[in-house]
């Protein structure tokens, strides 16, 4: 497949599927979504594809975890931007517990970390499937 030999398009359509995916959640979980949630989500399933090929003999708990860990740190970021530089206030978690600075809370991150079930064998499933990687086979415990 054409897409498989070039690592721009490769990449570019895994980012694609990622923002999709997380915009979807974000719409089914609160009615709506925002730009910026799309393109974190992008680069949260291009984190966690790379996690997914590079760490083959990690357990499927631990790649759970440290995506939990790659989605928290993006939010982050991206709220960063969004909310507090830019002022778009896309979101607010200020009145959940332990929050960091409105942007993260560790409610989310426990999400994130049962959500990353899905994208992990989503990325496993579009590389050896679409993607016609060799390779690719998620190893489970």
């Amino acid at each position: 497949m054409l897409i498989a030999r070039n690592s721009f398009f490769k990449y570019l359509f895994l980012f694609l599927i990622g923002g999709f995916a997380y915009g979807a959640i974000e719409n089914l979980s609160r009615g709506y979504s925002h730009i910026s949630m799309f393109i974190a989500g992008g680069i949260c399933f291009i984190l966690i594809g790379i996690l997914n090929d590079r760490r083959k003999k990690l357990s499927l708990i631990g790649r759970m975890a440290i995506s939990a860990v790659i989605i928290t740190i993006v939010e982050f970021i991206v709220g960063m931007i969004v909310n507090i530089w830019l002022k778009l206030d896309v979101w607010d978690y200020s009145h959940m517990p332990f929050n960091l600075m409105g942007q993260i809370c560790p409610l989310y991150s426990i999400f994130w970390f049962f959500i990353s079930f899905a994208a992990i064998m989503m990325d496993a499933y579009i590389r050896r499937r679409l993607l016609k990687e060799e390779g690719s086979r998620l190893q489970l415990p």
